[in-house]
Formats: C-alpha cells, structure tokens, sequence
C-alpha cells in the first residue's frame, strides 16, 4: 500500500522509477490504481510487464505492477 499512496502522491510529475529487478524507467505518472501504476514515456513505445505493444502506436503508456516497484524520484 505503501507503494500506491507514494505514486498517488507523485501523480502527473515527472518521476524516475526503479525495479526491483533493477530497472529504470523515467517519464509522468498518468494514473494509479491498487495494482498498477502508468507511466507517460518518451521511448515511443507501449507495453505493459506482460505485454510488448505495437511501437508506432501514439501512446507512450508504460504500465508497472505496484509489486514491483523499488523506489520513485521526482525528476
């Protein structure tokens, strides 16, 4: 829970975010749920943890499961 009250806290700021398997992720926090939390990137592409998108898409949405979250910094 802790976790989601943090990304709610950071909601539409930019963010780096790290993994627990040690990834970073920089972009804005669009939205939050009690599982997830939606990440606005600049890559161009989107997807989720279970799922790789179509790359031309206009959305740049990256989803992350709030179980897998290590630490937010606001950028």
């Amino acid at each position: 829970m802790e976790a989601y009250y943090n990304c709610l806290r950071c909601k539409d700021r930019r963010v780096r975010i790290l993994t627990r398997d040690g990834r970073q992720h920089e972009g804005v926090i669009t939205d939050v749920d009690r599982y997830n939390v939606y990440l606005r990137t600049d890559n161009g592409s989107v997807h989720t943890s279970a799922f790789w998108g179509n790359s031309f898409a206009s959305n740049q949405i990256l989803t992350l499961s709030l179980f897998t979250l290590l630490a937010i910094a606001l950028i």
